[in-house]
């Protein structure tokens, strides 16, 4: 079978796409029909060197996909061929909160992710992927669905329907987030430095949107459109360069979910600031497996549809790279690994 492969630091055009060889099936292992993988702002950062972990052997790269189950190792229970599953993003995390042996590895991270035609993954390892999802919806759920589920619905200070959600910028975790929060009878505020993906933001159901290049100061306004109180729940994507407003903008008691740094990590945030009004800044890491399951059949029952801003076939997979590069997508960019041509 046919997967890519990536060295951590080689940039996009280290993207090889190679004959792999098969393996028998052990314990508890499971071969799946990869259907669609979805790229995700860590797979940029493996291809340049700049994740948070690194390996000296080329990998698999990308967390996030799901497929049809071909076969079933010895001992394997929870799942049987033919079923739709989804892989976790980090293999070991299956309920509960993250501790260092739940979260020792992750897919395309430091292992072999799901950018290949099969995968073999422990039986653990996989959600089942509700009747209403397809498999490219469903390929969207693992990284970028789960980050927005854990920071909005599990490690925030317990939102309820009219609460306000604050979602900096228009990619696959902020878009799912803005989805899954007006699911949930959330008010949501989206920022943007382009008007036409704000105004897609609000045609998805944005109670309010604020380009920040257009008003720099976009904390104040924040709290203008909160009528003083400011985002229950802000997904702070940044990192350095806006940390500090995503503070200002949290109500009091509210929680600021550190999710990703795009503008790089560090930049000091104020204790004060904090303590004053007992604001949280909590980092969130993915999730689990019960996680990944909880959003999936939240998405199902609630009709959320994950957008979806191109799908590539799987011979194109570096211009689906270049083409998340390029920051001009808006939701989640796809590869259909079915699709050969």
């Amino acid at each position: 079978m046919r997967a890519y492969q990536i060295l951590h630091g080689a940039n996009i055009d280290g993207l090889q796409c190679i004959d792999y060889p098969e393996r028998d099936l052990g314990l508890g292992e499971v071969r799946i029909r990869v259907h669609a993988v979805s790229l995700n702002y860590r797979d940029l950062m493996v291809a340049s060197g700049n994740y948070l972990v690194s390996v000296e052997d080329p990998i698999i790269p990308c967390s996030d996909g799901a497929g049809e189950v071909l076969a079933v190792g010895p001992g394997v229970s929870r799942v049987q061929v033919g079923d739709r599953v989804a892989g976790s993003f980090f293999p070991h995390w299956l309920e509960g909160g993250p501790t260092p042996d739940k979260v020792r590895h992750g897919l395309g991270g430091d292992i072999d992710g799901m950018l290949a035609e099969e995968v073999i993954l422990h039986e653990d390892a996989l959600a089942i992927v509700p009747a209403g999802l397809s498999f490219i919806e469903a390929s969207t759920m693992p990284c970028a669905a789960v980050t927005a589920w854990n920071a909005i619905f599990v490690s925030s200070n317990h939102v309820k329907p009219g609460d306000t959600v604050l979602l900096l910028g228009t990619g696959g975790v902020s878009i799912l987030g803005l989805q899954l929060a007006r699911a949930a009878g959330l008010r949501t505020i989206v920022t943007s430095s382009s008007d036409d993906k704000l105004a897609r933001a609000r045609a998805l159901g944005a109670h309010h949107t604020i380009n920040y290049q257009a008003i720099p100061e976009w904390h104040d306004e924040v709290l203008h459109l909160t009528h003083g109180a400011g985002a229950q729940v802000v997904l702070e994507v940044g990192g350095k360069g806006t940390v500090n407003k995503s503070v200002s903008s949290a109500a009091m008691g509210g929680t600021v979910a550190v999710i990703g740094g795009v503008s790089g990590f560090g930049g000091e945030v104020n204790p004060a600031s904090l303590l004053a009004s007992a604001k949280r800044l909590v980092g969130i890491y993915v999730g689990s497996r019960a996680m990944l399951e909880d959003v999936m059949r939240f998405a199902d029952v609630g009709g959320v549809k994950p957008v979806i801003d191109r799908v590539f076939p799987f011979g194109q997979a570096r211009e689906a790279y270049r083409h998340m590069a390029s920051g001009a997508h808006f939701g989640k960019v796809v590869i259909d690994v079915t699709d050969r041509s």
